[in-house]
């Protein structure tokens, strides 16, 4: 069983940079922007021909991709796969299907995101992926306010795909800091029980993948 750790936040709020500290000889990258990465020095160490950076932005590519990571033994080295960000991954194949009639388009879109949280814990365990997604705020009828997984149609809502993660972190910052809240602060960020001390940690998954060994 795979270990799979999701990463959530508004846009700028540091998700991609939290990766940086990834070692990339153990890492691939699925690049669902397009738009490269934004740390420093980046193409030094991510590239197609390194076999560990892909941009794509089509769900049955990365979800191919992604089996074949955790079954090949060609990839045996690599110990985590990053696809960032699954939102772009649904309003691409939202934007592709966008003159199909009916239904069949939300429900292969609501599929592909269900996947993508379901196929981690079929690989190899040793294998840790790494799900990036923007943020909503949603309200209740009692007027409260949090913080969930963004997500395109009725059917990926339904889905609550906020729940199939023991590791949701949400990306934030406070002043001039950016930092990971471990816990639910008006959202649906968790980790395990007694995982961390403190509410926010500093914005590095390392310190995640530390603690996740234990566990």
């Amino acid at each position: 069983m795979g270990n799979l750790i999701g990463i959530m936040g508004s846009p700028g709020s540091g998700k991609t940079a939290s990766l940086r500290n990834l070692p990339p000889d153990q890492t691939v990258y699925f690049d669902c922007d397009l738009k490269g990465l934004n740390f420093r020095n980046w193409r030094g160490s991510y590239s197609r021909e390194n076999r560990n950076y892909f941009a794509l932005n089509r769900p049955d590519q990365v979800i191919k991709g992604l089996k074949c990571i955790g079954t090949d033994e060609a990839y045996s080295h690599v110990k985590y796969v990053c696809i960032d960000c699954c939102n772009n991954l649904m309003v691409s194949e939202e934007m592709r299907r966008s003159k199909e009639k009916g239904y069949d388009k939300w429900t292969d879109i609501a599929q592909y995101i269900w996947d993508l949280v379901e196929i981690p814990g079929l690989l190899r365990e040793d294998l840790t992926v790494i799900l990036v997604f923007h943020t909503q705020i949603e309200h209740t009828d009692d007027g409260y306010e949090f913080i969930r997984i963004k997500t395109n149609g009725r059917k990926t809502e339904k889905n609550d795909i906020d729940s199939k993660f023991n590791w949701l972190l949400h990306a934030v910052k406070i002043g001039d800091k950016y930092m990971l809240c471990t816990t639910a602060h008006n959202s649906t960020a968790r980790t395990p029980l007694e995982a961390f001390k403190d509410e926010y940690i500093p914005n590095d998954i390392s310190l995640v993948l530390d603690v996740l060994k234990e566990y």
